[in-house]
């Protein structure tokens, strides 16, 4: 069935495909900002792949195979379109088995790459033989998981005289991916069967000017991940809570359960009292209050608490210095002692150090969700979470956090929301409310 395409790729595009059709390159790592055309070579890459090499087979790749046929799935399509290959035509898809069958026998396997609990080892891949593969938002991926994949690339190679190759692409994050392909390549030392391209959304002569600016508009953070590529936007590898699950924080629900209330009371003239309204592990409302008396803050509380049936044993409040005031005025609350030993005997430096584990825990599992209109507040919140690390070990080997005031330095305030988010966790931990721990 002859076919009349005339590709058009960007710069940086032709770029990766030099890479992907030579035989010395086997992984490309093809990241950088948002808008990069990165689902759109992938999807061409694997069509061409296709086309080209009669009865191979590929994989298209992502953490959840919902996320996959919502999004790369779709570019998949429009690419075929923008090429004149039709459905029916030159290719069928099956949906319920996730597989796209070309005229000439190749076909694509739609795959979920998600490190289940029940396949840790990705044994679901064992029985697949593979040409090539394609693995989109790569850093949503573990590393096993392209380990095993990579193994699996061995289908109708030598007849074909190709290389086993795998694509990658995302956006700038921490990691395997960061440790492996951007900074060797950055230094000088990525091996040589690998390469990383960077491409930024101004490489891209072909995407909407208006999407450009609607990244402009992103807090900072984002905005140097996704319109700017900045893949040094945090250089340390002691972060508790992963980059992404921070930003995710404002787009889950989080686990349903009781209302809470935890509160960071101000100590000093430019500190901040924070205060959160949780339903479960979900934050509802964020109150932020400049220099106020500790009365007019206890008022506050106990408002926000009649106003949304919370237990005054399910209120925790920052007890340390002047914090002690405002738990005297609302007796049966909580205090919480930052200082003080962890529960349950744990091997943690204290309570506070503690609840921050348990926190980065829950948070990295997607059982936590915040809501919130204060585009402040989120931005800080971003940045304080970001600065939840690990520290030295201490002389009796428990776990530590970075000190608050080397945070202070580091972000030029004190960390106000993270410690009124953190206190929540003390009812995670109490074993009067087991039914929150995560096995």
């Amino acid at each position: 069935m002859a076919l009349n395409i005339k590709p058009s790729f960007t710069h940086k595009q032709k770029k990766a495909l030099k890479y992907l059709f030579d035989t010395n390159t086997n992984e490309i790592l093809y990241g950088g900002s948002a808008g990069g055309g990165k689902s759109f070579l992938g999807s061409a890459f694997l069509l061409m792949m296709c086309l080209k090499y009669p009865e191979t087979r590929h994989l298209m790749g992502r953490s959840k195979l919902d996320s996959l046929k919502k999004t790369t799935l779709n570019t998949f399509f429009e690419v075929c379109k923008l090429w004149g290959i039709e459905s029916k035509k030159h290719y069928n898809y099956n949906a319920q088995s996730n597989v796209i069958t070309f005229f000439n026998k190749s076909e694509i396997i739609l795959k979920d790459m998600f490190a289940y609990p029940s396949d840790r080892n990705f044994d679901s891949l064992g029985s697949y033989e593979l040409t090539s593969a394609f693995l989109d938002e790569a850093n949503q991926i573990t590393e096993r998981a392209k380990m095993v994949l990579m193994s699996r690339l061995r289908y109708k190679l030598d007849e074909n005289k190709l290389t086993p190759t795998l694509l990658l692409t995302c956006n700038p994050s921490k990691g395997w991916l960061y440790s492996n392909y951007y900074k060797p390549a950055k230094e000088g030392t990525i091996k040589p069967n690998r390469v990383f391209i960077q491409s930024l959304v101004d490489d891209n002569e072909y995407i909407s000017k208006h999407y450009k600016t609607n990244l402009e508009s992103l807090d900072e953070i984002s905005k140097q991940r996704l319109l700017y590529g900045n893949w040094e936007y945090d250089a340390t590898k002691d972060g508790l809570i992963h980059y992404d699950n921070i930003i995710s924080l404002f787009e889950i629900k989080g686990m349903e359960g009781d209302r809470y209330i935890s509160a960071d009371i101000s100590r000093y003239g430019e500190d901040k009292t924070i205060i959160c309204l949780w339903t479960g592990m979900h934050i509802d409302k964020i109150i932020t209050i400049h220099k106020s008396s500790l009365t007019e803050v206890a008022n506050t509380i106990k408002e926000l608490q009649r106003e949304n049936d919370v237990y005054t044993r399910n209120i925790v409040i920052d007890e340390d210095g002047i914090g002690s005031g405002v738990v005297d005025m609302i007796p049966g609350c909580r205090g919480f002692i930052n200082g003080s030993k962890c529960l349950n005997k744990e091997n943690y430096q204290n309570l506070k150090t503690q609840c921050y584990y348990y926190m980065s825990d829950y948070i990295n599992k997607g059982k936590v969700g915040i809501s919130t209109n204060d585009i402040k507040a989120k931005n800080n919140i971003i940045q304080e979470l970001e600065q939840v690390r690990s520290y030295n070990i201490d002389k009796d080997a428990k776990l530590q956090i970075i000190p608050k005031p080397k945070i202070k330095d580091i972000i030029g305030r004190s960390p106000d929301y993270a410690d009124a988010i953190m206190m929540r966790f003390y009812f995670a931990i109490d074993a009067n409310y087991g039914r929150y721990y995560v096995y």
